[in-house]
């Protein structure tokens, strides 16, 4: 008992920090969170400016007027924004979970020892991470071998599976769940899927979240594949993404050939560079509410297991 006081004690005293050292290290992670925090508030002062204000003076944090034009430019394209919105939820929704499916199961297989192919595999999904197949050839796997053109498809599976997740969740079963659970399940009859669903994704929920949280990230910021596989006669399935880069560029079209319309017209007095940071601020504040749900699993997810290869 002697010796385990001794040693608790010199293990406080070695995880003991200075208070000047603490007084450190509170400061640089306060101005740390203000370098991430003060450009979104930055942002969000600037779509509460008038046009006006930012033509006189430009970007400040104290505008000389403020004005809801960009959010009511916005809200006058809801027919749209709003259709892309709920394309947007949904796309995240059924993608996360279909690609946290897809890439639970591989992860669980490739880390069984038991697998005699878990080598090849393991390589497999590795070399993508080094080399790519390039834009030509995912299109045209995509549009002339799969046929996904004009389809949610083309917006759900190429982002669904990635190696960097694959691996995230390989090594996570093989360092943190007990091969003896395994075991014991099967002693006792249990069939692998029973031993997955009920047993394995339960105690797997910090590595889950991390995963599902970079997918549903990677879901909700793309545009890019409702460009290539999206043609206009689709316009009901574009995401809120793709719809307000859309609505930028027009913004900027009559911006840019302003002197070609008549002095009275309303285009003239188009909020410009306001409604580009209020669709910032429309774009990143759902999914950034959602993180404090998803920061406990999250950083846990990254930690554990990181020792073991």
């Amino acid at each position: 008992m002697r010796k385990q006081k001794m040693d608790l004690d010199a293990v406080a005293r070695f995880n003991r920090i200075a208070a000047p050292t603490n007084f450190f290290f509170s400061l640089f992670f306060i101005l740390l969170a203000l370098v991430c925090v003060v450009p979104l508030v930055f942002v969000a002062i600037i779509s509460f400016s008038s046009n006006a204000s930012i033509q006189k003076i430009g970007y400040s944090f104290m505008p000389l007027e403020w004005s809801l034009d960009a959010y009511k430019y916005i809200w006058r394209e809801r027919s749209s924004v709003g259709t892309a919105f709920l394309v947007s939820i949904g796309i995240t929704v059924i993608g996360t979970i279909t690609g946290l499916f897809l890439t639970s199961t591989m992860g669980y297989v490739l880390s069984r020892p038991t697998f005699k192919l878990r080598r090849f595999f393991t390589m497999l999904i590795f070399i993508p991470m080094l080399f790519g197949g390039g834009l030509v050839a995912a299109y045209l796997i995509n549009t002339r071998m799969l046929g996904l053109q004009n389809s949610y498809l083309a917006l759900l599976l190429p982002v669904a599976v990635s190696s960097f997740n694959c691996i995230i969740l390989r090594t996570y079963f093989q360092t943190t769940v007990p091969d003896s659970i395994i075991e014991s399940a099967k002693i006792d009859g249990a069939r692998q899927l029973l031993i997955f669903f009920q047993m394995i994704l339960p105690i797997s929920l910090p590595a889950l979240a991390t995963v599902g949280l970079m997918l549903s990230i990677g879901y909700w910021n793309d545009w890019f594949s409702t460009m290539l596989y999206i043609g206009s006669d689709h316009q009901d399935m574009y995401p809120l993404q793709y719809v307000l880069i859309s609505i930028e560029r027009n913004m900027d079209f009559l911006t840019k050939n302003a002197q070609f319309m008549s002095p009275d017209s309303s285009r003239l007095k188009l909020p410009a560079e306001s409604t580009r940071m209020a669709i910032v601020m429309v774009v990143v504040l759902p999914i950034a509410m959602s993180y404090p749900y998803f920061q406990k699993y999250f950083i846990s997810g990254l930690t554990i297991g990181s020792v073991k290869g």
